[in-house]
């Protein structure tokens, strides 16, 4: 199974070289930032930055096998000109995933009511209106060959967080051009879940991974193994479903740490994933 990590700014020029010094297959490339060049520079530009990525991360022979589309928090989308903002800049990010070579584009559902609309009784209308908007994005992602990963959250309040949640919407779009992706370190935060459960749960629709950890509460995108997160029984969950995507690591070194000894925790964080998939 191939390995990956999201992409590691803080190595600048050297990024893919030394991500894929370390072990690494694969690399989740970042478009979160809804103010990057990506979003704000003439298309013509923008399109040039992407493929400048796309031709710095093959020439190492560094894979970008994940994109994750555009996230700003706190959400911003409780007007229909807020959507429709956010809508243009997915649909910027979906054509950039293209230019990449790239299939799976990751995205969160919108929050038109914020982050804790269960404590308002807006959960039916949060429902309809994430229906609608990727009913009307989802022609944008299969004009461009990709595919929709729809990522279940860490918000306790929010009525989109939960697997059974993100499932239900997949499952009432009900489209091969759009799936999940598992993000093990948000159910880890409910602690109700079991983490190899929910991998069961959401079986053929997982796409894509967000592999971290965290003590069970807060999104803390910490290794495997450094949090309480059952790591077994989730690679044996993994196994069970046939999932053959990309074991794609969500966490990195502190910023505080010297940069020899980060490039020596990315090796390890390779190491690790390795050790993890060793029987998928």
């Amino acid at each position: 199974m191939k390995i990956g990590i999201t992409a590691l700014e803080r190595f600048g020029q050297e990024n893919y070289e030394k991500i894929k010094k370390s072990g690494f297959d694969c690399v989740d490339f970042g478009m979160s930032n809804t103010d990057a060049p990506i979003y704000t520079l003439p298309t013509a530009e923008s399109d040039a930055l992407i493929l400048r990525e796309k031709a710095r991360a093959a020439s190492v022979g560094l894979r970008i096998c994940q994109v994750h589309g555009p996230w700003r928090y706190p959400p911003m989308d409780d007007t229909e000109e807020n959507r429709a903002e956010r809508f243009e800049k997915m649909s910027i990010s979906i054509r950039a995933t293209f230019l990449l070579g790239c299939k799976y584009w990751i995205v969160h559902p919108i929050m038109p009511f914020g982050t804790h609309d269960t404590e308002i009784g807006k959960e039916k209308e949060t429902w309809e209106l994430n229906v609608k908007f990727f009913r009307a994005l989802l022609p944008i992602a299969k004009e461009h060959g990709v595919t929709i990963c729809l990522e279940n959250m860490p918000m306790l309040a929010f009525s989109l967080s939960k697997p059974e949640d993100i499932l239900r919407l997949v499952e009432e779009i009900n489209d091969e051009s759009f799936m999940v992706c598992l993000d093990t370190g948000h159910v880890n935060v409910f602690k109700e879940l079991s983490l190899g459960d929910e991998t069961r749960r959401l079986g053929k629709y997982i796409k894509t991974l967000h592999v971290h950890d965290n003590r069970a509460s807060l999104d803390m995108h910490l290794p495997p193994y450094f949090g309480k997160s059952d790591w077994e029984d989730f690679v044996r969950a993994l196994g069970e479903i046939g999932y053959n995507g990309v074991f794609s690591l969500e966490t990195e070194p502190s910023s505080a740490l010297p940069e020899p000894l980060a490039e020596k925790f990315v090796s390890a964080y390779a190491d690790l994933a390795k050790w993890m998939t060793k029987e998928l």
